[in-house]
């Protein structure tokens, strides 16, 4: 069984027992946290929200929380001496999904 679920602006497609990486969150590592706006539901038979499942819960377990790797952002703009190079880390929660439930 899978579920498409809506987190951070984006949308996952999440199987029991995966791990998936979403924009962080305010949660501890070791916390359960519980996604509510699940788009569809997947397997032997397949359930579509308008635009969301009622009654369907996605719950994860925080697994960590952590930055990614450091990316370089460069402007320049040709023959006017206009150069500016900035780094940026984004930051993330990793979670590992426990269970999927329909009422």
């Amino acid at each position: 069984m899978y579920a498409v679920i809506e987190t951070g602006g984006k949308q996952l497609r999440v199987e029991k027992g995966g791990e998936i990486f979403v924009e962080k969150m305010d949660a501890k590592e070791g916390e359960n946290v519980t996604f509510d706006q699940v788009l569809m539901i997947g397997g032997d038979t397949t359930s579509v929200g308008n635009p969301y499942i009622k009654g369907a819960k996605v719950q994860a377990k925080v697994v960590k929380q952590g930055k990614q790797k450091k990316i370089t952002v460069f402007k320049i703009k040709p023959k006017k001496n206009y150069r500016r190079k900035q780094g940026h880390r984004q930051p993330y929660t990793k979670l590992e999904i426990t269970d999927i439930t329909v009422a």
